[in-house]
């Protein structure tokens, strides 16, 4: 467990919970979450200290729960966000399949390897805690993140430190939304390769188990981006009816927070708007595999169609011919095997031309 002052433009960690909150500025807990469990008793009489008021035993349960979807709430005291992050496993880029690298094998693994963690965010006023998963890279880089931030340097003109709890608290959700855009090139990769192989001209595509693992992690991703919206739109209803702002500086910071906020769901909508496109390219795609499937069919049964109505008349021939009767016509002579020869290759010659100018024989239909 980690602990942050965050003040103006300085930024510290501290080797333990104070038994006050800093005179100014606001503190930062980011705990992983079994760290968090075995901490919940001391972390709770801390923040009974700092501001008068504790986690709900619901809001414990929900921040301890790995399955838990993206959602909101929020008490007297303060706001609780869970947002379900949605990346790559740690060292999978590389597995996904595309036309210079992966497999079949790596390909699903990577599937597989897909992390849906949620991290938990309880917002006080002047306190953020933060729950994350135990692998969870996210409060390491924003620890180094606004350390270098917070280092005093005269040419330095950066982006400032968080003003507030929420305000790093949306720091954080957009970072995790941005970092989905990694994952979205890797799965559109996936995605391209696999419909190459769809729609290679004499290829036999085999690989429908992993086409639908795919599909089936673009439909997680769907899924997850919609609680994420759901969750910040509920987020920002509920900073619109915060109390007024007690001065002109508050207002600012508090008018700055619709501002990230409507930002962050802004790119949540992206990531879902692209989702939702490639969705509809793979459906579109398999469509069009089946369509060309059926097509092809369609030319075979055609060859073999018009490829039995030239024979037909040719053992209509032969059959006549080959009756069991004496007195048949040109049976008995020297030239009858060539006048039935010459008979039938006419027949033959003439139906393929006459099919040919049909386009029953032709490669274009």
């Amino acid at each position: 467990m980690r602990v942050f002052h965050v003040h103006g433009d300085q930024f510290a960690e501290l080797d333990t919970l104070p038994e006050s909150l800093p005179a100014a500025g606001y503190l930062w807990i980011g705990a992983a979450r079994r760290e968090f469990e075995v901490n919940v008793a001391t972390l709770q009489a801390s923040l009974q200290a700092w501001t008068g008021g504790t986690l709900v035993d619901l809001h414990v349960s929900d921040l301890l729960n790995n399955q838990l979807p993206s959602h909101f709430d929020y008490t007297s005291v303060y706001d609780m966000l869970v947002f379900r992050r949605l990346a790559a496993g740690t060292g999978t880029a590389g597995m996904f399949v595309d036309d210079t690298q992966g497999t079949l094998a790596s390909g699903r693994s990577a599937i597989e390897a897909i992390d849906t963690s949620p991290v938990g965010f309880a917002v006080f006023d002047r306190v953020l805690l933060t729950v994350h998963p135990t692998d969870c890279q996210v409060r390491d880089h924003f620890a180094g993140r606004l350390a270098l931030q917070g280092q005093p340097s005269e040419s330095r003109a950066g982006p400032r430190l968080p003003s507030s709890p929420a305000d790093l608290m949306l720091r954080m959700v957009n970072h995790m939304v941005d970092s989905y855009l990694e994952l979205r090139r890797l799965l559109t990769r996936q995605f391209a390769h696999l419909q190459q192989e769809l729609f290679r001209p004499q290829g036999n595509f085999r690989n429908w188990q992993l086409l639908l693992e795919s599909r089936n992690a673009l439909h997680l991703l769907e899924d997850t981006c919609e609680d994420q919206r759901s969750a910040l739109i509920e987020w920002i209803d509920a900073l619109e009816e915060w109390p007024q702002a007690p001065d002109v500086g508050t207002g600012r910071e508090r008018e700055m927070l619709r501002l990230r906020s409507r930002d962050v769901l802004e790119h949540i909508e992206r990531v879902l708007t692209h989702v939702r496109r490639l969705e509809s390219s793979a459906e579109t795609a398999v469509q069009m595999h089946f369509s060309a499937q059926s097509h092809r069919t369609s030319n075979i049964m055609r060859t073999l169609t018009v490829l039995t109505a030239i024979f037909l008349p040719l053992n209509l021939v032969t059959g006549f011919f080959g009756m069991n009767f004496d007195a048949l016509p040109l049976i008995h002579t020297a030239t009858g095997f060539w006048i039935a020869a010459a008979i039938m290759l006419a027949v033959g010659i003439g139906l393929s031309i006459y099919f040919w100018r049909k386009n029953y024989l032709g490669s274009s239909h």
